[in-house]
């Protein structure tokens, strides 16, 4: 593992190249190992090369990941068939780390941005909103909390009197 330990602290001082080029020797000498796949798919990501890190990607969540690595790993794919236009691809991604991981925020927050790219706004809003009430430490917003919540999947809807 001296090898991964180098390329993550040449990730870790912005030399992306390098740690890219010694992520990548890796995956070549052990494709089957789910760690260094995903690392390579990072380092690849970083450098914008979206495409060339979909393959890491999918092979470190096939072969099996830690949780922590696996919920970068779904966050990391599904984030990149987004900003790659493949937002059909992007939803199913995120929604099968929140099958695993149902209280990831972040993956939650992917998730609504692929909504808002598929056209799902009602539902792009109604994570965010959900999201907003539950996690934010603003004394504004935390005296809104419920009604914000309640009002989460209502956008729509006018209230009249009766």
């Amino acid at each position: 593992m001296e090898g991964l330990a180098r390329a993550l602290s040449l990730r870790a001082n912005n030399e992306y190249e390098q740690s890219k080029q010694v992520l990548q020797e890796l995956a070549k000498r052990d494709p089957g190992d789910a760690t260094i796949r995903y690392q390579c798919a990072w380092s690849l990501d970083i450098l914008g090369l979206e495409e060339e890190a979909v393959p890491h990607y999918e092979a470190a969540i096939e072969l099996g990941l830690p949780d922590e690595e696996a919920k970068g790993a779904y966050l990391g794919l599904g984030s990149t068939f987004r900003t790659l236009g493949k937002y059909e691809q992007a939803k199913r991604t995120l929604e099968a780390g929140l099958e695993k991981f149902p209280d990831d925020k972040a993956l939650s927050v992917f998730r609504a941005m692929a909504f808002y790219n598929l056209g799902q706004h009602n539902q792009a809003m109604e994570s965010l909103l959900k999201i907003i009430a539950e996690t934010s430490n603003d004394h504004d917003i935390q005296s809104y909390a419920k009604a914000i919540e309640f009002y989460s999947d209502k956008l729509d809807t006018v209230f009249t009197e009766k």
